[in-house]
């Protein structure tokens, strides 16, 4: 087991992490065309931003509450906390909430950023917080998405609401802030805990204008997940949809084929190529942060362990294993820290 990993700089922990991988060598396609591959699959008509904010003054900050269309009938809402000292530009941090949260819960994170000289960013994932007529219920009508795009028979209209449809989002909120004068373009950050990450490193995977990344409780492997049958904390998220599935294919019960299935049609090829060990790849040389938890069912530690090996050997292709950090806290299950927390602060603060 790997825990409290600080940096990977010597030759020894390069080796472990190898060997980690070895249960799970696959020949990914090469990373450019990873890239190229999921921005195509997410890629929809552009539509323009037409950004709307109220804004809030106070003595410590600036508070804008509005939104930008990602897509034609898609209104992103957006949080946004800046500093109020009257900087010319300021680096920027997106950071995502998890499964049933909303914008509004990382107010906290947000604050500390614009604490630290950082503009701090924060949105609603895709049928989460108010992109729900009256606000989101939890996670209700996020699984009902779920379930309908898995019922859909239209090949032509495909959505794909769980993780990918947030990413292509997040794209779009990329391309506003670099449009904002008060944002500095070449010092953008991205994180998010849970569904949050996950997303993050879908979306900053392919999207070289985010320099620093911070992981948590998300890295893992889908692949590894079906493969060692610790898939059920993963598809636990969207259960409904998963229950659904397995009903429309005949089972009376959640199993690894029904389950397939499901992330086939809802996340293409996220058992392949847009898979976490493929995907972290793409970070490198930028500044990656991961943490987690020993006992997460949701990212299973051998899962997670071969998607760092994976990172760790990119890095180090580049000469740049500095820039690359894990942390992992033992016993604890699905959950976020507050060490975490002040790591992920320290590490936007360190390479921003």
């Amino acid at each position: 087991m790997l825990f409290k990993i600080k940096a990977f700089c010597s030759s020894v922990l390069l080796l472990l992490c190898t060997l980690l991988s070895a249960a799970q060598q696959i020949n990914y396609p090469p990373t450019n065309q990873v890239a190229a591959d999921f921005k195509k699959l997410l890629e929809r008509p552009r539509v323009p931003l037409n950004p709307s904010f109220e804004v809030t003054k106070t003595d410590s900050v600036i508070v804008e509450h509005g939104f930008i269309y990602s897509e034609k009938t898609e209104r992103v809402p957006i949080l946004i906390y800046k500093p109020s000292t009257g900087a010319k530009s300021y680096p920027a941090v997106i950071f995502l909430h998890g499964t049933g949260g909303r914008k509004e819960d990382n107010k906290k994170i947000l604050y500390q950023l614009v604490k630290r000289g950082i503009i701090g960013v924060s949105i609603d994932a895709r049928f989460h917080g108010e992109r729900i007529a009256g606000g989101a219920h939890g996670s209700t009508e996020y699984v009902a998405a779920a379930t309908a795009a898995w019922e859909n028979k239209d090949k032509a209209h495909q959505t794909h609401p769980f993780l990918f449809d947030t990413a292509f989002d997040l794209w779009r909120v990329t391309d506003y802030l670099v449009s904002r004068p008060d944002v500095d373009p070449n010092r953008l950050g991205m994180g998010g805990i849970s569904m949050g990450g996950i997303e993050t490193w879908l979306a900053a995977s392919a999207d070289q204008r985010i320099k620093v990344i911070v992981l948590d409780i998300s890295v893992q492997s889908f692949k590894w997940s079906l493969a060692n049958d610790r898939w059920q904390g993963r598809a636990g998220t969207i259960q409904g949809a998963h229950l659904q599935a397995a009903k429309d294919l005949g089972d009376s019960t959640l199993n690894k084929r029904n389950v397939k299935a499901v992330w086939d049609k809802l996340l293409p090829h996220i058992t392949g190529e847009f898979d976490c060990p493929s995907l972290l790849r793409l970070m490198a040389p930028r500044a990656l942060l991961v943490v987690g938890t020993e006992n997460d069912p949701n990212c299973p530690l051998p899962g997670a362990n071969i998607a760092y090996a994976s990172a760790v050997q990119a890095y180090s292709s580049k000469n740049a294993t500095s820039k690359i950090s894990r942390d992992i806290t033992q016993n604890l299950f699905h959950t976020s820290t507050p060490e975490h927390f002040n790591m992920t602060l320290d590490w936007f603060s360190k390479w921003l």
